[in-house]
């Protein structure tokens, strides 16, 4: 590579860490790459599970990237509405090579309104999102269209990265990252989607996250109308 690759990976509270530190560790695989992890201030940021991230850079010291990533969680609800965010998320996708997400990530991505007319992926609990925020949905694991490339939930942040890289440094590039971290999977289970898993762990699912998932909606519809 000529040039040196910049990666940057959004952090906030609430955020789901896998969403973030699995295509983190694929786009810190890439020789060269310069990766920072951002978010407003350079503090311990809480996660949704026990562990604390610290950023490495601020939204406002932020370069120009190649590529920007927006993982999802709990967390995603209070930016929806987050002038600081959306404006850093549009100036960085005005130069950027590719425009990612990752989970509810792509909530954010359509709240800062660089999902309209782009086809998009999310976590399956958040898909009927999607129109609202002017994508269309897909059902892939990873979606491209053009420059936006989104994942699906949580665990495809490690797809969604050597996809990433394939498109930027090439396939040969992504297999050996995908050697190096050993990424084989093979379930226990085939419970990782509602396609598969048994019909009443996915009804009881949905019910445990209904009241979350209504608020959810409720701020995805303040998003759209402030869009518009």
């Amino acid at each position: 590579m000529n040039k040196k690759l910049k990666f940057g990976l959004l952090v906030f509270p609430g955020i789901t860490q896998l969403d973030m530190t699995g295509p983190l560790q694929v786009f810190a695989a890439v020789p060269g790459a310069e990766v920072h992890v951002l978010w407003k201030r350079i503090e311990p940021v809480s996660t949704d599970a026990i562990i604390t991230l610290t950023p490495t850079m601020t939204l406002a010291d932020c370069p120009q990237l190649d590529v920007i990533c927006v993982p999802g969680g709990f967390g995603i609800d209070d930016l929806l509405g987050d002038d600081e965010v959306l404006d850093f998320l549009r100036r960085q996708a005005e130069g950027a090579r590719f425009v990612t997400s990752v989970c509810t990530g792509a909530l954010v991505l359509g709240a800062a309104g660089l999902l309209r007319g782009y086809r998009a992926t999310t976590h399956w609990n958040a898909l009927a999102a999607l129109p609202m925020l002017g994508a269309e949905i897909s059902h892939e694991r990873v979606c491209i269209d053009r420059n936006r490339i989104t994942g699906g939930g949580v665990t495809a942040g490690i797809d969604l990265g050597l996809t990433v890289v394939a498109e930027l440094v090439g396939r040969s590039a992504a297999e050996a990252i995908q050697l190096w971290i050993e990424y084989n999977p093979a379930p226990p289970f085939q419970a990782g989607s509602p396609d598969t898993a048994p019909p009443e762990l996915v009804a009881s699912t949905r019910a445990r996250l209904e009241e979350r998932r209504k608020r959810r909606f409720e701020r995805v519809a303040d998003a759209a109308a402030r869009m518009r």
